[in-house]
């Protein structure tokens, strides 16, 4: 399944396969988001498997927040890999 991103407001559902060949689209849509939102969701629930580009993408959406001093919510029971991603940098943190 292709990668397909909806959003109302500031709130984003991600769908399908987040990976090497769809990470454009991905990196496209939330091109400096944070200037223009201060405040964003990202619900992970419907993304179907993501690779290491997709986990390093939504990571360095993540540390763009950090840098920005904005928040970002990443909700839903999505891939582990990045769940791993971010529990293995909070344990080493």
């Amino acid at each position: 399944m292709d990668l397909e991103i909806t959003n109302c407001n500031n709130f984003f559902k991600i769908k399908g396969v987040l990976n090497k060949t769809s990470i454009n689209l991905f990196q496209n849509e939330f091109n400096n988001i944070f200037e223009s939102v201060s405040d964003l969701t990202i619900s992970v629930q419907d993304i179907e498997s993501m690779d290491k580009y997709g986990v390093d993408a939504i990571a360095k959406l993540h540390q763009e927040a950090l840098n920005k001093n904005k928040r970002l919510s990443i909700i839903g029971f999505g891939c582990k890999d990045l769940y791993d991603h971010f529990k293995t940098n909070t344990t080493a943190a």
